[in-house]
């Protein structure tokens, strides 16, 4: 039989086009799925999950550490179905070990979430990451992908961001990826200032990164919403989906939408 390499070329790229489908299919189903409340789904508007995800190139055979969930755990609702079958999903949550009310029961209030819900959470495991009392990074050097979402201020306002950079550095593969998305500011917020009202400077974010001896690859603005000024009375919790003033100027607030984000991608050398 004659070999024919145009024929063989022709079969990869359909194969490679139909595992892509897939992939996206996989992930509009879980975004849109029976387990998310229509107010999460909702926020699918602002927060691009689909387009995030493909950005940081996740997979479903991947094994991804998701960084700091909290209560809600909005991203787990996506990643948890979409890994279920061919990947790990581990979720490293913070804990009350700090003394923190507010984040122990949101810690517990995530691990209800799981357990009330198997046919989705069955597979993810639940770890913590804690810095200072505890830094567990268990699955050192196997991780293909961390992920952490507006998590950065709380971890720069409370001088763990040098101990959780480096607790992610060392979870992933050689060649591993970290995707980052955080409430993007100015070039002048950096510091513990500026994190208490929740942005900070892109800078930041390589910096802290880059220290922590990860490569900055690319960013994306996907996430980005030009019609956020930065100069709210309560941060960004001025905004949705917080609305921490109440009703006062809800209107506007609501239409300019939530934070301007950046969402960055690094690799570990």
């Amino acid at each position: 039989m004659k070999f024919n390499a145009s024929l063989l070329i022709a079969s990869l790229l359909a194969g490679l086009m139909s595992t892509l489908a897939h992939g996206n299919d996989a992930l509009e189903k879980a975004i849109s799925g029976e387990h998310r409340s229509k107010t999460n789904i909702g926020r699918n508007e602002w927060r691009h999950p689909v387009e995030t995800l493909k950005f940081f190139g996740i997979k479903a055979d991947m094994t991804i550490v998701e960084i700091w969930p909290g209560g809600g755990g909005w991203y787990t609702e996506v990643l948890a179905p979409y890994l279920r079958n061919d990947g790990k999903l581990y979720a490293a949550n913070y804990d009350g070990s700090t003394g923190s009310t507010y984040m122990m029961k949101n810690a517990q209030k995530f691990k209800d979430k799981l357990a009330a819900h198997p046919n989705v959470y069955d597979q993810v495991v639940v770890t913590s990451l804690m810095p200072p009392k505890i830094v567990e990074p268990s699955l050192s050097g196997t991780a293909d992908m961390v992920v952490t979402f507006r998590n950065l201020h709380n971890w720069v306002r409370n001088a763990q961001a040098d101990a959780m950079f480096a607790a992610m550095y060392e979870m992933l593969k050689s060649g591993g990826t970290l995707g980052l998305v955080a409430h993007r500011g100015g070039n002048d917020k950096v510091g513990p200032e500026a994190a208490k009202k929740g942005y900070l400077a892109e800078s930041e974010a390589l910096r802290l990164a880059t220290a922590a001896g990860f490569k900055f690859v690319e960013r994306s603005d996907v996430n980005a919403n030009p019609k956020d000024t930065k100069d709210h009375p309560e941060g960004v919790w001025t905004l949705p989906p917080s609305f921490r003033l109440g009703d006062t100027d809800r209107k506007k607030y609501a239409a300019i939408g939530e934070s301007d984000r950046m969402t960055l991608k690094f690799t570990k050398p």
